[in-house]
């Protein structure tokens, strides 16, 4: 596939409408749970990790010209999925991308482990779909 320099407004809303039905997967699963504490803390890390994947692969052919690297949230997602995939699930550094732990959702430094938490990819996914509609929204 191409690289793509702009999304139909209704992709996006229909992208971030099914991140948020996953949130609330996890949610009601959480309240219906029997599961130990231990068990749903393992589970919840390893489910948001899984939605960052999903999230970026909504949008991975997006022109990165227009994605920047000033350290935006969609560098930060590009670079989760890529330390989840490719670095077992360390941070990686890309020297192209101005990835300032202070300003990014997650704080994550290059080389410390990935840790997604529900209220983590609540924050990451509202900002990655801000970025999306600012910079990719069709006209």
């Amino acid at each position: 596939m191409l690289a793509q320099g702009t999304y139909d407004a209704d992709y996006i809303a229909d992208c971030r409408a099914q991140v948020e039905s996953e949130i609330a997967a996890f949610d009601i699963a959480r309240s219906d749970s029997d599961v130990d504490d231990t068990a749903l803390d393992d589970l919840e890390v390893s489910y948001f990790a899984a939605l960052v994947l999903a999230l970026e692969m909504r949008f991975v052919h997006r022109l990165r010209a227009k994605e920047g690297n000033d350290g935006n949230a969609l560098n930060e997602v590009r670079l989760l999925a890529q330390s989840l995939m490719a670095n077992g699930g360390r941070m990686v550094e890309d020297p192209k991308v101005a990835l300032d732990p202070q300003r990014t959702v997650l704080h994550t430094r290059p080389g410390e482990d990935i840790v997604v938490r529900y209220d983590d990819f609540v924050r990451l996914s509202r900002a990655f779909f801000a970025e999306i509609e600012a910079r990719y929204v069709a006209d």
